[in-house]
């Protein structure tokens, strides 16, 4: 069943997503050669707490961080670990913010890079990050009223496929809420007619996330911990990912 939120929910989330984009922001500003993800980790759970939220990530049971990282073929639910950062590397951050009950989450990626240096074949790598960014800016928009998911996921398809990557298939977005993952299931790809998809109404909160691999979409479990997810082909992965609320005049988006 779908949680429509009210006003004064949306509002409350709305302060809880500005926390978390003020968090990611200032983890991403950290991300540099030579950084572990365990220090990116400790830092996104102190500047949590400093602001009067709880990290979102540590109430799933089982998982005892605040991000998760996901570093070059790594693609969701990455374990923070000792790895120090290289050049080179491309790095997800994916956070998420408890606040006064509601949850908000939200993952970008970027190139891990030192000013100094030129990185080889950087120019794929910023064309495939480029895409879902641009992915992830045009789904939101049809995050609206008299739209259905079908229309986010279409759109996402779209971009990503039509930049010869590919969307992984076994992970989607989710509505977010009072839990962290709620109804509906947003996919980043369209099965079927979009008639058949729910409908968006005003008041539903959900993440969107445009989750896809330079190479196939194929995915596996790794590390042994029970949570990483890597791509089967080795190749590179990357998620964007925003919560937004719905409404008559379109999306708003509350982790801006």
């Amino acid at each position: 069943m779908v949680d429509i939120k009210n006003k004064k929910e949306v509002e409350t989330m709305s302060e809880g997503g500005r926390i978390l984009a003020e968090v990611l922001f200032e983890v991403l500003k950290k991300i540099k050669p030579g950084v572990s993800e365990l220090e990116l980790d400790q830092l996104a759970e102190k500047l949590i707490r400093e602001k009067g939220a709880e990290p979102g990530f540590k109430k799933v049971k089982g998982y005892n961080h605040s991000i998760c990282v996901s570093a070059n073929d790594v693609v969701v639910h990455g374990v923070p670990t000792e790895y120090r950062l290289r050049e080179g590397d491309i790095m997800g951050i994916d956070c998420g913010v408890f606040y006064k009950g509601f949850h908000t989450d939200s993952a970008q990626t970027v190139r891990v890079q030192n000013s100094k240096f030129k990185i080889q074949n950087s120019d794929d790598v910023d064309r495939f990050l480029s895409t879902g960014k641009r992915a992830l800016g045009e789904a939101i928009k049809q995050a609206k009223v008299g739209n259905r998911v079908g229309n986010i996921s279409k759109t996402i398809q779209d971009i990503v496929e039509g930049a010869r990557y590919s969307v992984v298939r076994t992970l989607v977005g989710h509505g977010v809420g009072r839990e962290l993952h709620e109804e509906p299931e947003v996919p980043g790809f369209l099965a079927g007619q979009i008639s058949k998809t729910p409908m968006l109404l005003e008041g539903m909160a959900i993440a969107i996330e445009v989750i896809y691999n330079m190479g196939k979409s194929d995915v596996i479990y790794a590390n042994n911990d029970g949570w990483t997810i890597k791509t089967k082909d080795g190749s590179l992965s990357a998620v964007f990912e925003r919560t937004v609320v719905v409404t008559e005049v379109g999306s708003v988006i509350l982790t801006k």
